[in-house]
């Protein structure tokens, strides 16, 4: 069964990720409106019916500004970290359920599966979302590659993932010192150059899609990003998450666990195994 991906936003100004199958699908944040979430969904000729939950990384606006009234609206259940839930203002809390690290969620024949990441919130997290052998991963508002997000990624066949900033863009730029301190400082986000490193040492050879995700406005260029990876790419196509409007729907097709790929997995497996504080 064929997995259906997009962007419905990404970026400072709000991030939204569809993630689903013939069945049911989850979204992985709700930072932008319900009603443009239904807008860009429309456009796609996605099924906001098709949705079963939501999912939530932490809870900075951009990533839940848009959460109570489309939680409310379809009655979604939202799962969500104690420690996020306490900083996310109005979302209805009777629809909220916990999340706790490296225990799995099942929505339907999806299986979800929340691990700790480095950013500068209450309880952050990333997901990879499963339907059978197709894995695809949501990995934003990183501030640091770690053993979490490099166990996970390397066993994706698509992912969103960040690109927040040039370095030499930032250092030149307006910001002040205090915002570039924070947003390279390990909590923040990852630069073009850290995710290609992940990008470039990490990637299966069966990863077939990434989406460039979260770059900066004022600090980068999503023609430069593109190009830095493209050039390391391959047979995997790479594209950038607008921060604008929605992506295309990219169609991920499910692939047989060949017996290269099921030893590159039990040497991830058994090359990351550690204790989960």
């Amino acid at each position: 069964m064929p997995v259906f991906i997009a962007s419905l936003n990404s970026g400072s100004n709000g991030n939204c990720y569809y993630v689903g199958n013939q069945r049911e699908a989850v979204l992985v944040d709700a930072g932008i409106s319900c009603r443009e979430t239904e807008r860009r969904m429309a456009r796609l000729g996605l099924s906001i019916q098709k949705v079963k939950a939501i999912f939530i990384s932490h809870e900075h606006s951009d990533h839940i500004k848009g959460l109570a009234v489309l939680a409310k609206k379809y009655r979604l259940p939202v799962y969500v970290t104690d420690g996020t839930v306490h900083h996310c203002g109005d979302v209805p809390k009777e629809l909220c359920i916990s999340l706790r690290s490296y225990q799995p969620v099942r929505v339907g024949s999806l299986e979800v599966m929340p691990f700790p990441k480095h950013h500068d919130a209450a309880e952050p997290h990333s997901f990879m979302i499963s339907d059978g052998d197709t894995r695809i991963g949501v990995f934003t508002d990183i501030g640091a590659p770690c053993e979490h997000l490099i166990r996970h990624f390397a066993q994706c066949h698509a992912v969103f993932l960040e690109a927040n900033y040039d370095e030499d863009m930032m250092e030149q730029g307006r910001y002040p010192f205090f915002l570039k301190r924070r947003i390279r400082g390990g909590k923040g986000h990852l630069s073009n150059k850290q995710a290609l490193d992940v990008f470039r040492e990490h990637k299966p050879p069966y990863m077939s899609h990434v989406l460039l995700a979260h770059l900066s406005k004022d600090n980068n260029c999503p023609v430069l990003a593109q190009q830095m990876f493209a050039a390391h790419a391959g047979d995997t196509h790479v594209s950038v998450a607008s921060r604008y409007e929605e992506s295309p729907v990219f169609v991920i097709d499910p692939l047989p666990v060949a017996a290269e790929e099921s030893n590159i997995l039990n040497q991830i497996t058994g090359q990351f195994q550690f204790a989960i504080s």
